[in-house]
């Protein structure tokens, strides 16, 4: 059906260099209506939110689609034939465009599916009414479900159809739901989506790690995320990902919207190695969360400026957050001297150890760390005269 109201005639990203240039080689193929924007860039212009990613639906087979943008002159990915995705790339800017499907065969982790020129068909394989809605590059709002638009603009988050079907098409959307809850759901989540989730919970572990953690991640990073996770815990989902023993009380005590101090946070303790390497996470983010999850980054009585000096401001910020949330009240002042604090170099290397007459080999190293310590424990007030005549007189 087409709901006449709201119409999204006028959206900056309608006019944008590539939606135009991909629109315009996809319907110089398959005709007007041929290709329809679809999905998050429809349901984040009906609600005012900000707009990342661009995707279009076509009745063009991917085929088609590549021939169509490569006569074009737009460049053509195919970044999932097989599921009919195509990534269209004009002057830089990626668009993805996907011909309209239905699911021929699913076991939770993958499907097989058809293409199809069906509309409503397309529409009725997707996860969430909110997410199943179209337009044109008028700005005219398509909404087969009936209550894709109704259900966006009041933060509802329902899946298109039975949920148990759904989910069973795609265990995956059992994390999606708490995903979009948190980006935007708003009031009571519905019921029926939240039993279905849990009937699927422990199947959610059986899911490629990568994909668990994707989107996991993509939960975190919302505003707040609080409700959506408690409400995952509920359900069973939570463990699914984490394992028992998640510490809900340190997440929600953080000061902090980083997704992967979050994840920090939520992990029980001496879990953190175990689970980055379970979820195959990146070795950027394994190495940071291990880093943060050692400690808390100085002992009570200490000079929270050493520890800075050593462990380097980003890993300390990052353990005195989470000590923070653990429970240490000194943490909020160590994490602000982290922010306005920059540590000093030592002044001395090993030419100065030489000059100082340390033999050349393991001593130069070991005199100058004995210096920096001395340096360190006396508050980096000493300077280069004094620690060089602290370098002589070890010699």
């Amino acid at each position: 059906m087409i709901d006449p109201a709201p119409n999204l005639a006028g959206a900056a990203w309608l006019d944008d260099a590539a939606t135009v240039a991909v629109m315009d080689a996809l319907e110089a193929a398959g005709g007007p209506d041929c290709a329809r924007f679809v999905g998050g860039c429809v349901r984040n212009a009906i609600i005012a939110q900000p707009i990342s990613d661009i995707d279009i639906a076509t009745i063009l087979n991917p085929d088609q689609t590549i021939a169509a943008l490569r006569r074009a002159g737009v460049r053509a990915v195919p970044t999932g034939v097989e599921h009919g995705t195509v990534t269209a790339v004009w002057q830089g800017r990626p668009v993805e465009v996907t011909t309209l499907r239905r699911d021929v065969e699913t076991d939770g982790r993958r499907a097989v599916v058809a293409f199809t020129q069906d509309w409503a068909e397309d529409a009725r394989r997707r996860d969430f009414t909110l997410n199943s809605l179209y337009a044109l590059r008028d700005g005219t709002i398509f909404d087969p479900t009936g209550r894709g638009v109704a259900d966006a603009r009041a933060g509802r988050i329902v899946f298109v159809g039975d949920p148990a079907q759904r989910l069973a098409e795609d265990y995956l959307r059992a994390l999606r739901f708490f995903r979009f809850y948190a980006w935007y759901g708003q009031g009571e989540a519905d019921r029926a989506a939240l039993q279905a989730c849990a009937a699927v919970a422990d199947r959610v572990a059986s899911l490629a790690a990568e994909r668990i953690w994707a989107e996991f991640k993509k939960l975190l990073a919302a505003e707040n995320p609080q409700a959506a996770v408690r409400l995952m815990a509920e359900a069973g989902v939570l463990a699914a990902v984490i394992g028992d023993g998640a510490s809900l009380a340190h997440f929600a005590a953080l000061a902090s919207q980083d997704p992967l101090l979050r994840f920090a946070a939520l992990i029980p303790a001496g879990q953190t190695a175990a689970l980055a390497q379970r979820l195959r996470l990146s070795r950027a983010e394994r190495d940071r969360l291990v880093a943060a999850a050692a400690g808390p980054p100085f002992q009570v009585g200490e000079d929270p400026r050493a520890a800075i000096y050593r462990l380097g401001t980003e890993v300390f910020k990052d353990r005195a957050l989470l000590a923070q949330a653990a429970g240490r009240t000194d943490m909020g002042a160590a994490a602000a001297l982290a922010a306005t604090w920059t540590p000093p170099r030592f002044p001395l290397g090993g030419e100065d150890a030489l000059a100082a007459g340390v033999p050349r080999g393991p001593a130069v190293g070991a005199a100058l760390r004995a210096v920096e310590e001395d340096w360190i424990a006396g508050g980096f007030s000493e300077d280069r005269a004094g620690l060089l005549a602290r370098l002589r007189s070890a010699v």
